[in-house]
């Protein structure tokens, strides 16, 4: 972890050459594919020391994946917000939208889903503030693959009721799910924060309580059924972990 280092490099630098743009959805942003050629720019451009890329690049991970985790709730609401004004000025067979069982279910839904990971981001935010980013790393996980999913399925929500106006230039729902959609991605993907959570959870192990819920069938061992599997050990003694993590 102190093999990277993090340096400012001018943009007009000797050997520095932006190829192109690189879009997301098709949209061009700030990102860019750029080829560093033997550039050399002075020592003091070193940002913090040596070997601190890696310290920089995590000291703003927590508080950034927090902060994505907020906008993202908030373009959930934006396009419950959306929803909303959509059903209540569109008929469909005689009826406002907004009287229909199914767009209403929807509502609710999306509610109860926002209202669930508002809370989730603010116990996160309470774990780093008060017990630091190492203790809250596993909350600030779990809220970084709620908040994003619950957001992606509000807006994906809101294009289907919108229908073809949802995907159109005419509608921001489009950009909305492009921009929370890439968000499963940036700052650690799903996958990553899903295993730092099952991680820690095995780490705690069976223990009793779980054991005695899980219960045991006696007459596994009783008849011995089961002894040609696993050599006889299907199951591992005890009520710790078994695996290595």
């Amino acid at each position: 972890h102190q093999q990277q280092s993090m340096i400012l490099v001018p943009r007009d630098a000797p050997g520095v050459n932006i190829l192109r743009p690189l879009a997301v959805f098709g949209e061009e942003h700030d990102h860019a594919e750029i080829i560093f050629e033997n550039v050399r720019v002075p020592a003091s451009n070193m940002l913090l020391g040596e070997g601190k890329g890696f310290e920089i690049a995590q000291g703003r991970l927590g508080p950034g994946r927090i902060h994505h985790c907020m906008r993202s709730i908030g373009q959930g609401e934006l396009a419950l917000a959306a929803i909303v004004n959509r059903v209540h000025r569109r008929k469909a067979f005689g009826k406002i939208l907004a009287e229909k069982d199914t767009i209403r279910t929807a509502i609710a839904e999306a509610r109860i889903s926002l209202t669930k990971v508002r809370q989730l981001c603010y116990l996160a935010a309470v774990m780093a503030d008060e017990k630091g980013f190492k203790a809250a790393k596993s909350y600030i996980s779990m809220v970084k693959v709620a908040a994003i999913r619950a957001a992606i399925a509000i807006i994906d929500e809101a294009i289907q009721i919108h229908g073809a106006h949802g995907v159109s230039q005419d509608s921001g729902l489009s950009a909305l799910y492009a921009h929370v959609r890439s968000m499963s991605i940036g700052d650690g993907p799903d996958v990553v924060h899903l295993m730092l959570i099952a991680k820690e959870e095995l780490a705690k192990g069976g223990g009793a309580i779980g054991r005695a819920v899980s219960g045991t069938n006696a007459n596994v061992e009783k008849y011995g059924k089961f002894s040609h599997v696993e050599g006889g050990a299907l199951y591992v003694n005890g009520t710790q972990k078994a695996s290595k993590l």
